[in-house]
This record gives C-alpha cells, structure tokens and sequence, in this order.
C-alpha cells in the first residue's frame, strides 16, 4: 500500500463559464423588476442539463426568493386595510432592491449567492 505524500487538496469545483455566471448574474438582477418570471423560465430551460447545474442552482435560488418577495407583497397588499401595508411595501421593495444587487455582486465575484429569510419552496 502507498500512501500518499502530499497535503490533502479537495476536489475542485467545475469550471462555470463566463456566460452562466453572467446569465446568472442578470436571472438575480431581473428579480428588482420583473419579480418571478426571469428566474423561472431560466431555472425551467436549465434544470435538467447536467452542463447546466450551476446556473440552475442560482435561478432557483432566485426565484426561491422571488416567491418570498411575492408571498410577502400578498401578505403587505392585505394589510393596507390597516395602513401598516403601505409602510411594509415600501420596506419590502428595498429589501427586493437590496438583496438582488448584492446577490448579482456576489454571483460575478465568488460565483454562489444564498439569500437569507428564503422560504424554500421549489427544491
């Protein structure tokens, strides 16, 4: 038996391609304005490409989280009745804002973006 010499290195991830990771990139910033549709369509085109895990991976990501957003618009929509909705929405859209460009940043830089306060919805 041989053992081997060296330090111990990982396995590497695959090598994502320029093109995913800006196609990636824009599927996250597309959620300020056009909420669920972007991220859908790409994650529906892409989820059964096995070449494609990565940008799959990420326009499910975001659209896990476009679906928060909208369940959290629903919820704010129902409590304009007590005038809180307004205020929330208004926070809400922020949040939206916020979120989307800081996870585009991410996706362009480090490659992998997990949103906080996500509910997983499509697995």
């Amino acid at each position: 038996m041989s053992i081997p010499s060296g330090p111990f290195t990982p396995p590497s991830e695959p090598i994502v391609s320029s093109n995913d990771r800006n196609l990636a990139m824009i599927t996250h910033l597309s959620g300020i304005v056009l909420g669920v549709i972007v991220p859908l369509i790409v994650w529906l085109i892409h989820k059964d490409r096995t070449d494609k895990t990565y940008l799959a991976g990420e326009a499910k990501e975001a659209l896990n989280f476009q679906l928060t957003i909208l369940i959290a618009w629903i919820i704010c929509w129902v409590l304009q009745i007590i005038l809180i909705g307004f205020f929330l929405m208004a926070v809400l859209w922020v949040v939206d804002l916020v979120f989307c460009i800081v996870a585009a940043v991410r996706v362009s830089s480090d490659g992998h973006y997990r949103y906080p306060f996500t509910l997983r919805l499509v697995s």
